[in-house]
């Protein structure tokens, strides 16, 4: 292409062919299921990547994403726009009232006054989720037991995952959070900074952040007590859904809580897993 040549990019254009071709590459690579319905918003969003990679057509965008180049340098990239990542502390707050009011006071019982409890926030996002938990964790282990304890978050995302890390959000995430909690595990910004705040260190020092597609074998994933995978599965059809709860049930110890989100549920599902609460499952001793 001449340098003074200006690439014309389709201004929303993708056919049947495109949109089969590109859906279940998406759905072998992370699971998601893009029904036809899909299609305007996976046209949308690929379109950025599109012109970032001066390609004109959705088919060149399909040959090079999945020619050894493509898989190398653009999945991930593909991935990270595909996926949903809406989040925020708290959310379905009910979950972390069972935590405190049942779930830990039972795990302090058995594992006794200076357990380890092993927490896993699948499909962290940008990092509200596992922060809420190293949060309420820290306050109930300093007001009632001993207990240690350790987060993993985990997300299909590079881009949610460095914002995670970084920790950084508007003042408009916490306006929801208990007073008392943004007093005690927050930074306020100064001067140009004053519409955001920070996680505070000793709460971002309990949370390990990794990169993980949950259609992968867990590996070095230890054990665990509490898994919460909440407005995940939604995304999943019934196929995947029930392989990944066959994982997760592996993977959690006897006796260990899976949390998922308020329109989810495991009916129809082959599982062990036993439902405690609405959108609350435990897995038997």
């Amino acid at each position: 292409m001449d340098a003074d040549q200006v690439l014309e990019l389709p201004a929303s254009h993708m056919n049947e062919r495109d949109f089969t071709r590109l859906s279940q590459l998406v759905y072998s690579e992370s699971g998601i299921s893009l029904p036809l319905a899909k299609k305007t918003m996976l046209s949308t969003r690929l379109l950025k990547r599109m012109h970032s990679l001066q390609l004109a057509s959705f088919g060149d965008y399909y040959d090079y994403v999945t020619s050894p180049e493509g898989r190398r340098e653009e999945l991930p990239h593909m991935i990270d726009v595909v996926s949903t990542n809406k989040t925020e502390f708290f959310r379905e707050s009910a979950h972390f009232d069972f935590m405190q009011q049942v779930l830990l006071p039972q795990l302090a019982r058995q594992k006794g006054r200076y357990g380890h409890v092993h927490v896993w926030s699948a499909g962290c996002s940008s990092g509200e989720e596992p922060y809420t938990l190293a949060m309420v964790l820290a306050d109930w282990t300093e007001r009632n037991a001993a207990l240690t304890f350790s987060i993993v978050g985990t997300d299909i995302s590079h881009r949610v995952l460095d914002r995670a890390r970084r920790a950084v959000y508007d003042n408009d995430t916490v306006r929801e959070v208990p007073p008392r909690i943004v007093r005690r595990f927050f930074l306020r910004g100064k001067g140009e900074q004053t519409e955001l705040v920070r996680v505070a260190p000793e709460v971002r020092a309990r949370v390990e952040l990794r990169w993980l597609n949950l259609m992968e074998p867990f590996v070095g994933m230890e054990q665990m007590d509490v898994i919460f995978c909440r407005n995940v599965i939604i995304y999943f059809d019934r196929p995947t859904q029930a392989q990944l709860m066959a994982k997760f049930e592996r993977q959690l110890l006897p006796g260990g809580y899976l949390f998922l989100g308020h329109s989810e549920t495991l009916n129809g599902i082959n599982c062990e897993l036993k439902p405690v609460r609405p959108t609350i499952y435990q897995k038997p001793v």
